[in-house]
């Protein structure tokens, strides 16, 4: 199925995508005399870089992150930390106000007065009772007893201590989370519906409003939300902490795995590829018999077919439809013109098809010929670590830099519905001898340097990750690409060529690094952007707007698609060529056009094995692991030292996804070197024809699929042989091998079929 025959010349689509690559005497694979490229992204790669560390060094010099760990009260005492570390708890006096903030309270706190508690409070109190149990009063720490005791009535304790936000009017049962109090009404089975009252006296807030049971679920229900996971997230990283070796140990199985699957490759690709389309084409063979085996017996049946009626419709009661024999001959025909499309499409493509499964193979044998190739992708999942783990401290500190905000609680700003947002009062100092009394913490300020510091480190994130996932990828595109230009395999590859690519690309091309990984920056930033903007449009009665929206969003997202797509592959080309990143990404970008079939074909069948490959490992591991954490069978020493699980699905679902991670790093190489492989294919049919002058360097099964072959030289005879002698110890014809190429050896693209044209 996949012998040799005549194929379409790439070449046919004249100039339109640019000339052919043109042959070069003495190109033999990446080239080593080369020169720096894209030096002013480099240097501005660097200067920001500089930038970024000096920002970070700023926010480690300036900033706190225990202004973000730990609440602070209303006087700007952070709760759990030095002198009140042994109050963890923020308590806020009118936990209402917290719905008028959202989720952000989890972050700034409520706008109300609040303290800090040694522990939150476990009954319900309202002001009204203040006289007869003035010691349940919470206040702050200004108020001590004696001031209570002055408060010798209700009207007093109103005017002096509730009015003047000295002490909470009212407080509920509450529950520690996170470090604030809120209330525990959310776990009882109380009816929101009515007002909340202690030994029949409603509780009532400091502006008279009622205290109900929804306000409070309302106010809490962020925190609720948070608190219903946190017993389950306890639980599962107790289970995590239980079998940790036993998780690593089967991650390390994952790995050996994996490992073995890419050695086995080399053999069942083809396998792997035939059996899984003919499968696929078989579901819809089956599909489409059976859909009109249903039809066929519902027109035979003697029963009267219901007619389509309105209700059904709209209830989508899919069941309604299965007992009509239209709805099977719907999906008869249906499911029949899919099979004839994919049918066409298979007879058609067939030939890319076996192309591909051959650099499957190919980038197996280069694998297996450069087995340290494997290990790499771990120095740069290293180094994305790393670099998020900088990021994110860095980020914390520079957050965390403003200072304390207060503002003037005698100057409320009182919304239409009459209740008053703390956060809009008036600055004021808490140092000044008038107005510092009426001066209450708010928040921590800086918003208008840290915003800007903030969205820079993002961007430089962005742009760090990508320029680390390049230099990845254009070190694995320089080894592989000695791999195939390499004549006689496995001699002539370089030694140590991943360490050799790795240097080429530091040393060199630093510059086109960054050139890369700064466009796909700029998309993502834009892309961070539009959901920003979404985020804010969301209540919006503006459907255009939506629209537009929605729209550039998805366009961003195809845009970064096609960069990354076209990065890769510029990468590749500057890995073996050496220009700079324009010239290479525009190079790149003719070749695939002027293969655009083959490249499409290329890139979902092998797409499509990887990812059939990744499903078989994660597959094998998981039901390994299911077996063995659920105790089903056991392992000598291992099965003895299985934990009790308080959900046995933790493990499992740990190693699973660990084994997808390790099987995609595996497999990133794979596609890497399938890539590369395929780009220096391209070029090797443009540059050569298989004369002694110009031979293929592809594999002979590649060759056998496209029906090339070198073309051998004539035994010379006694005069010529006499006359020229002998190169490398293979016979040449007069005027020698023009390309310095050797023309047979071992294991080299030798005879094979007939020639054909390309």
């Amino acid at each position: 199925m996949c012998g040799g025959s005549q194929v379409e010349d790439p070449g046919s689509n004249g100039d339109k995508y640019g000339k052919p690559k043109e042959f070069k005497k003495d190109f033999k694979g990446p080239i080593k005399n080369r020169s720096c490229t894209d030096i002013i992204c480099c240097l501005l790669f660097l200067i920001c870089i500089v930038a970024m560390v000096v920002i970070s060094a700023v926010g480690y010099a300036y900033g706190d992150p225990k202004t973000l760990l730990y609440p602070t009260d209303s006087d700007g005492n952070m709760c759990g930390t030095g002198n009140y570390a042994d109050r963890p708890n923020l308590f806020y006096f009118d936990i209402m106000q917290c719905s008028k903030v959202g989720v952000a309270a989890i972050a700034t706190g409520c706008p109300t007065p609040s303290i800090c508690v040694a522990s939150c409070p476990t009954k319900y109190f309202a002001y009204p009772l203040a006289v007869s149990s003035k010691e349940d009063l919470l206040c702050k720490d200004s108020v001590n007893a004696s001031v209570k005791a002055a408060a010798s009535n209700l009207l007093l304790i109103k005017s002096n201590l509730i009015d003047t936000d000295l002490c909470a009017a009212y407080y509920v049962d509450s529950t520690a989370l996170v470090g604030r109090c809120i209330p525990a009404i959310f776990e009882d089975t109380l009816n929101y519906a009515l007002q909340l009252n202690v030994s029949g006296t409603l509780l009532t807030a400091k502006d008279g409003t009622g205290v109900s049971g929804d306000s409070l679920n309302k106010a809490s229900e962020y925190l609720a939300k948070f608190f219903a996971l946190q017993s389950y997230v306890e639980l599962v990283f107790k289970d995590i902490v239980n079998s940790w070796w036993q998780i690593l140990a089967a991650l390390g199985v994952a790995a050996l795995f994996c490992f073995m699957w890419i050695i086995l490759l080399r053999w069942i690709a083809g396998v792997v590829v035939w059996i899984t389309i003919i499968g696929f084409l078989g579901c819809w063979v089956f599909a489409t018999a059976w859909s009109y085996y249903r039809y066929y017996m519902m027109k035979n049946s003697e029963t009267p077919q219901q007619e389509y009626s309105v209700a059904p419709l709209f209830a989508g009661e899919f069941s309604y439809y299965l007992q009509i024999r239209k709805t099977w001959l719907a999906f008869a025909c249906g499911s029949a013109t899919l099979l004839a499309i994919f049918l066409l499409i298979f007879l058609f493509l067939v030939k890319r098809i076996c192309i591909a499964i051959e650099l499957i193979k190919e980038a197996s044998r280069a694998i297996g010929n450069m087995i340290f190739v494997l290990i790499w992708p771990i120095i740069p999942f290293i180094l994305q670590l790393a670099f998020l783990g900088y990021y994110l401290v860095s980020a914390v500190y520079v957050g965390s830099m403003g200072k304390k905000n207060f503002y003037n609680n005698g100057t409320n700003t009182t919304e239409d519905n009459g209740v008053s947002y703390y956060i809009k009062r008036a600055p004021c100092d808490v140092n000044d001898a008038n107005t510092g009394k009426v001066c209450e913490f708010v928040k921590y300020g800086g918003d208008e340097y840290t915003i800007p510091l903030e969205v820079f480190l993002l961007f430089m994130f962005f742009w760090g990750m990508n320029f680390i996932i390049a230099l990845g990828q254009m070190t694995l595109a320089g080894s592989i690409a000695s791999y195939y230009w390499a004549f006689e395999k496995p001699k002539d590859i370089p030694a140590f060529p991943i360490l050799a690519a790795l240097y080429r690309s530091l040393r060199y091309h630093l510059g086109s690094l960054a050139f890369g990984s700064l466009l796909i920056a700029i998309v993502q930033m834009i892309r961070v952007f539009l959901e920003y903007v979404d985020h804010k449009i969301n209540g919006s009665q503006n459907p255009v707007a939506k629209f537009l929206v929605k729209c550039l969003k998805c366009c961003m997202w195809c845009l970064e698609k096609f960069l990354r797509f076209l990065n890769k592959n510029a990468y590749i080309l500057i890995a073996v060529h050496g220009k700079n990143f324009c010239a290479s990404a525009k190079d790149a970008f003719f070749l695939i056009m002027r293969n655009v079939v083959r490249v499409i074909v290329l890139d979902k069948v092998t797409d499509f094995v990887l990812f059939i490959s990744k499903l078989c490992c994660v597959a094998a591991v998981g039901s390994a692991s299911f077996f063995y954490f659920g105790g089903y069978f056991k392992l000598p020493f291992f099965s003895d030292k299985l934990p009790e699980f308080n959900y046995f699905w933790t493990p499992i679902i740990v190693v699973v996804v660990g084994t997808f991670i390790i099987a995609s790093l595996f497999f990133s190489v794979y596609s890497m070197a399938v890539d590369t492989l395929f780009m220096c294919f391209l070029e090797d049919l443009e540059m050569n024809d298989g004369s002694p002058e110009k031979p293929y360097y592809m594999s002979k099964g590649l060759m056998q699929v496209l029906g090339k072959k070198n073309k051998q030289l004539k035994e010379p005879s006694n005069e010529e042989r006499n006359t020229n002698g002998k190169t490398n110890g293979v016979s040449t014809s007069k005027g020698g091998n023009k390309a310095g190429k050797p023309v047979q050896a071992k294991n080299s693209p030798a005879t094979l079929i007939e020639e054909s044209e390309w």
